[in-house]
């Protein structure tokens, strides 16, 4: 990992992007605590809640993220790369989460399994294992971010590329942040 910035650096809108399971939820909401923002969980904007992650109608989508995206301040976690140019237009700071494939498949069935409550969580939680989130993890994942990070160096916002669970930790430690597994604080 590179030298981290301070969180201050990022500015009052953050984009989190990187693979499922990596954190992306749980580091949004640890830094929108910290700095007094809105974390916006991308993947309740794109699901309908008290489903088994079944997508909204795309334009119900992207009316909620084109309103998410105008507040003056957000942590925004999730790719959804088919609005993430308007987003990184409005954005003053980007992090990019960077873990091996083992580990996002190991917090994958993790959280599937054992993780009620968790941040990021559906409301109404309905969760299953399902064989095309296995496939999209180890199958579409590693192109997905060999693409984020050549987007990540061209770009010039303030930035933080956080490669390995380690790296991770180290940033919580850094900034002062606190991490809370489940939306009820545990």
């Amino acid at each position: 990992m590179s030298s981290l910035p301070p969180l201050s650096a990022l500015g009052p809108r953050i984009c989190i992007l990187g693979p499922s399971n990596s954190g992306k939820s749980t580091l949004a909401q640890a830094i929108a605590r910290k700095n007094g923002a809105c974390a916006v969980h991308l993947d309740l904007l794109f699901h309908l809640p008290h489903t088994d992650w079944q997508p909204r109608p795309a334009e119900q989508f992207l009316a909620l993220h084109a309103a998410a995206i105008r507040r003056e301040s957000w942590v925004i976690d999730g790719n959804y790369t088919k609005c993430l140019p308007e987003r990184l237009e409005r954005a003053t700071g980007l992090i990019l989460l960077d873990i091996s494939t083992s580990l996002s498949l190991f917090r994958y069935l993790r959280r599937t399994l054992f993780e009620k409550g968790r941040i990021g969580a559906l409301e109404g939680r309905q969760d299953s294992i399902k064989l095309d989130m296995l496939r999209h993890l180890v199958c579409v994942t590693p192109g997905n971010m060999r693409r984020y990070r050549e987007m990540f160096d061209g770009l010039t916002l303030p930035k933080a590329h956080l490669c390995g669970a380690r790296a991770i930790t180290r940033c919580y430690e850094e900034w002062g942040l606190t991490f809370l597994r489940s939306r009820d604080g545990g």
